[in-house]
């Protein structure tokens, strides 16, 4: 009989992380026809969209953090400083990502995810559903998951 022996470890190993990622990219690209169609196309690379607004003085009023991959764009962050919240920025913001990422990156869909404290709200006005959500994360808190279908017109 042979026997293995394992070592768990705990610590952050950017190197590992990375092959990791690499192993399961490619265990999934094995297992997913969609995933080996898309695998070499510009659409497989995640590509940075970020949006930025500036007030007179030039500091920061607002911004979007995001990416496209595969025909979706993903936002990760839309803040608007308080002094301008209720002015349109928000919308402003998340129309322009919109924007670019359908008519310059050919995306078909948006995601994002909020808190219920946050901007459920604002993402269901701009046409976003909810598609998921993740009572007590973190405790007391609700996360929410919205999709948005983006149409050329």
């Amino acid at each position: 009989m042979v026997s293995r022996m394992f070592r768990i470890e705990t610590e952050v190993d950017r190197t590992r992380r990375d092959l990791l990622r690499s192993r399961l990219r490619d265990t999934n690209t094995a297992a997913s026809p969609v995933l080996r169609a898309l695998r070499g196309t510009p659409a497989a690379r995640e590509a940075p969209l970020h949006v930025w607004v500036l007030d007179a003085t030039g500091d920061l009023a607002g911004g979007l953090v995001g990416h496209t991959w595969a025909t979706w764009l993903h936002v990760t962050y839309l803040w608007v400083d308080g002094r301008h919240r209720g002015s349109g920025l928000g919308s402003r913001l998340l129309t322009e990502a919109e924007r670019i990422a359908r008519d310059k990156r050919r995306c078909t869909a948006a995601r994002v995810e909020t808190w219920d404290f946050q901007a459920p709200d604002f993402y269901r006005r701009q046409g976003y559903e909810v598609v998921g959500t993740i009572p007590d994360y973190p405790p007391g808190i609700t996360e929410f998951t919205l999709t948005k279908r983006l149409v050329t017109g």
